[in-house]
């Protein structure tokens, strides 16, 4: 069987859908997936996902009103940006059919992927490991190599 290990970094709206898509697709192709969550990954893992997203720092995101060519990238900044854009973005992906976060998660669990949440992260920034889903399992980064290093494909994202 082949295997695709992943490493879930960042925990912003965008940031999110790539290693729940690519985990569930992978499953559904005969795959055996492990994702390995650190840093602000672990906010992936969190119950009650409140995540945004910000175009700071994204320079290859698509605004609308082709915003990108005629807004001043500093104004990107002003107070309430982030919500504005954040609810533009969950318009459009529920406008276009795109599953919910929560969704992908489920489906991911259903498909029997290994969620996988680095220990030592979790207890740098005091996680309460109450705050997160079932089915989680805690481990250090020597854990994940293990999965790891036999596995056909390895991410970062």
């Amino acid at each position: 069987m082949k295997k695709l290990a992943i490493i879930a970094t960042k925990g912003s709206l965008d940031w999110a859908y790539p290693p729940f898509i690519l985990a569930s697709t992978a499953a559904a192709l005969g795959y055996e997936v492990q994702i390995f969550f650190t840093f602000y990954g672990l906010q992936l893992l969190r119950k009650k996902l409140t995540l945004e997203v910000t175009p700071l720092g994204n320079p290859g995101m698509p605004m609308p009103m082709n915003m990108d060519r005629w807004f001043p990238t500093f104004m990107l900044a002003a107070p309430g940006m982030q919500s504005i854009m954040t609810s533009m973005m969950k318009k459009k992906m529920k406008d276009k059919g795109v599953a919910s976060l929560e969704e992908l998660r489920e489906l991911c669990l259903e498909a029997d992927v290994k969620f996988v949440a680095c220990q030592m992260t979790v207890d740098l920034f005091d996680m309460n490991p109450k705050d997160f889903i079932d089915n989680v399992e805690y481990a250090g980064a020597a854990a994940f190599f293990e999965f790891a290093g036999d596995s056909d494909i390895c991410l970062y994202v």
